[in-house]
């Protein structure tokens, strides 16, 4: 008997429910497989009749042809709403539930099937659902809340995000071609980059020269491969524990300090907890392998120790997609917009390197030289071929006698001490009474490739001092140099004595090196064979790129100077935030050829200035003839200048010293202002013994040392005068302060 012949002849007998609860295969509007999609069924035994029906509850199906037909005809009865009862005592849950799911069902049916009820079938169904609907209800059971996927959990892709993943993908191969042809078109014709394949020569080199050393003794070599393998298998054996649900902790416990793993993924994904364990043990192992090797010269163990630690930052598996949580996540999230966004960076950043990558640490379109840093009122009153002397204005009433002449480095230009309105030493200065002249390295093309070390001297320092004299008429003057300046200063002071020139009469050096015996990574960079590399690369321009040096300093602290923005910049295709300090970093000056070799050779090298070798002009230079009074600033965190290296060079002059050690590092612990009162800084007599001790001894202060600072160079010389106007004197003003050769851009 076919479907639509059983719905007929039941309409006969009884009312048609069937039709209605179990549609028939014949119809074409019947859904199929509704107990596949989790449907509940019921039985509902209409009063009078033993036959039970099932139905499902609570969709409501579509009506077979002959009911859609009766619908036409005859509107069904509007359901009656049931009043809201009280919920129901746990007891009675199970029963209130059952009756819930008739009504339900009763709904489903009235609803579908109306059309084919008769008078005295609604009768007779209603009558048997009413003691039903008079009973108090109990509110249906809410299933439990299925967990929410993490916030950072990104969505299933789709067939469209593929779409957008392939576009983003020719993009980023057409964004990676202009890359490469930027790096290609910075190359001059017949330009092999000799230093860099100088770089990797003796890398290689000095690596070898380390496993020459393990080879020779079997034993050790095994004995330090197993620790290594033994390592490896136990944090294995755990991230397996891990991955069956055990919670075990980890072999190598996360360092809280290095940001690279700072996301939970790192900890919480036994996978890539496996990386970052794995990581951390084998980079740690090779480390301490190249210290225990016996029997290298401490330059080669520095330079290993160096190259080794530049090889693992480089393959941190927080630097490649595929092995970086943070950047899996922020791919699929942007459906690779951002790898996109990076390539065009790197793109950009290579040609304004002209080859070489110039990494963004800033957003720099957010400063403007004389508006947002170097704002410190003042004028340019003096100028040569290699610098330019800007006189500060006063903003006291009277002034020390004394002025003040600060010799910064030339690697970077002079605003580091005039950053911005909090953050400037040279407005902190002349707020306190200081004349305040500092001079401003011209930023150098071809025409200055033969300026040496002894231009600078001549042009610089003493002509600037001849220029603050006839500024201010003082016969007296103090002087202080930051880093190169410093040691460009210092050597000014040994050629001034033997001279007889006694016109500063005492001196501050900030984060400067003297003695370069244990001069820190930098010695990494410097021996004969990259000294000959780099002259022949600056012999074609005349002068070393500023990118050069600045990329040279990255690559002291990469991770935090160099992988961190390289990931964030051109993986995560992020923009630097505007920062002024990195601004300044990156506004890169060029280095004469001349000065640089004379620099590199006599000062790392052959260390002369210390021991009393170094020759400028005809004169044989001696720091024990320097005997004016010194204040001897060091950076404990400095990896420019070491304090260890800062401390040693201060015993070799003749006079007073006054040495000081500051918190944080090269710039931090310099640029550091009383009211922020960050940091600390360590007094301990003169430098005498060896730095360990001297600085277990010594009694820390907490905040800046700049008052203790003026404290000392004021009480040498107190007396006051009414201000001095830039340009009041015998030097008429050239321009505003910062002045022109700052704006100069590398």
């Amino acid at each position: 008997m076919s479907a639509q012949r059983r719905s007929s002849a039941g309409a006969k007998r009884r009312p048609p429910l069937r039709g209605a609860a179990e549609p028939s295969a014949a119809s074409p509007e019947a859904p199929k497989g509704r107990a596949a999609a989790g449907e509940r069924t019921l039985t509902l035994a209409p009063k009078g009749n033993g036959m039970a029906k099932k139905v499902q509850s609570p969709v409501v199906e579509a009506a077979p042809p002959r009911a859609a037909k009766a619908a036409k005809k005859k509107k069904p009865r509007e359901p009656v709403e049931a009043k809201a009862a009280p919920a129901p005592r746990a007891a009675e849950a199970t029963g209130a539930t059952l009756r819930r799911d008739a009504l339900d069902a009763a709904a489903a049916l009235l609803t579908s099937a109306a059309g084919e009820l008769t008078e005295e079938q609604r009768r007779l169904l209603v009558d048997r659902l009413l003691p039903y609907a008079e009973a108090p209800l109990a509110e249906p059971a809410q299933p439990a809340p299925r967990p929410r996927p993490p916030a950072h959990a990104p969505a299933a892709p789709s067939g469209h995000d593929f779409e957008i993943f392939a576009e983003n993908l020719a993009r980023l191969v057409d964004q990676g071609r202009k890359a490469l042809a930027a790096a290609i078109g910075g190359m001059e014709p017949g330009d092999t980059r000799s230093e860099l394949a100088s770089n990797v020569a003796d890398a290689a080199k000095t690596l070898g020269v380390v496993a020459e050393r393990w080879m020779a003794k079997p034993e050790q070599a095994y004995a330090a491969q197993a620790t290594l393998f033994s390592g490896l298998t136990d944090i294995w054996s755990q991230t397996l524990r891990r991955f069956s649900g055990e919670d075990t902790p980890p072999i190598v416990p996360p360092d809280p300090h290095d940001k690279r793993f700072a996301a939970p993924e790192w900890n919480d994904n036994p996978f890539f907890d496996w990386l970052r364990q794995s990581y951390a043990l084998t980079s740690r192992w090779a480390g301490e392998t190249v210290e225990r090797t016996d029997g290298l010269d401490p330059q080669v163990k520095a330079k290993a120790g160096f190259y080794t630690r530049l090889i693992a930052s480089a393959l941190s598996p927080s630097n490649f997609v595929a092995t970086n949580p943070e950047l899996l996540r922020a791919t699929l999230d942007a459906r690779g917009e951002n790898l996109v966004r990076g390539m065009k960076m790197l793109t950009e950043d290579l040609s304004a390197g002209h080859g070489m990558l110039k990494l963004r640490q800033s957003d720099e379109s957010k400063f403007e030289l004389g508006v947002d840093m170097a704002t410190t009122p003042g004028k340019v009153v003096y100028r040569t071929q290699v610098m330019e002397l800007i006189q500060y204005a006063p903003s006291t009433p009277t002034v020390y006698e004394r002025p003040l002449l600060i010799v910064p480095p030339w690697i970077n230009k002079f605003y580091v001490l005039d950053l911005n309105r909090e953050k400037s030493f040279v407005r902190w200065a002349t707020a306190q009474g200081l004349t305040v002249f500092v001079i401003s390295w011209v930023n150098p093309d071809e025409s200055q490739a033969e300026k040496g070390f002894d231009a600078y001297m001549k042009e610089g320092v003493l002509a600037a001092l001849d220029a603050v004299q006839q500024a201010t008429g003082a016969e007296k003057v103090a002087a202080a140099g930051y880093c190169v300046g410093g040691t460009m200063l210092a050597a000014t002071l040994a050629y001034m004595a033997e001279k007889g020139d006694d016109r500063i009469d005492s001196v501050t050096f900030l984060a400067t090196q003297v003695d370069f015996t244990d001069a820190g990574d930098m010695q990494v960079f410097i021996d004969e064979a990259r000294l000959a590399a780099l002259d022949e690369a600056m012999a074609r321009t005349g002068y070393l790129e500023g990118v050069k040096m600045a990329t040279t300093f990255n690559m002291l602290r990469p991770n935090e100077l160099f992988w961190t923005y390289f990931v964030n910049n051109y993986m995560k295709g992020v923009e630097p935030a505007a920062f002024d300090l990195l601004t300044w970093n990156s506004d890169c000056t060029r280095i004469p050829r001349a000065n640089h070799l004379f620099y590199l050779r006599y000062c790392y090298i052959e260390n002369a200035l210390s021991q009393g070798r170094m020759v400028i002009d005809g004169v044989t230079l001696n720091l024990r003839k320097v005997k004016i009074p010194i204040y001897e600033l060091a950076a404990k965190e400095d990896h420019i200048a070491p304090a260890r290296s800062v401390f040693t060079g201060a015993k070799y002059f003749g006079g007073e010293v006054r040495y000081v050690l500051a918190g944080a590092g090269h710039i931090a612990g310099v640029v550091n202002p009383p009211d922020k009162n960050k940091y600390q800084y360590w007094t301990g007599g003169p430098p005498v013994g060896v730095y360990e001790d001297w600085s277990k001894t010594a009694h820390e202060t907490k905040g800046s040392w700049w008052g203790d600072w003026l404290a000392w160079i004021t009480a040498q010389a107190p007396n006051r005068v009414p201000a001095r106007i830039p340009g009041g004197g015998r030097l008429k003003p050239l321009c505003d302060a910062p002045g022109e050769y700052v704006r100069v851009r590398g």
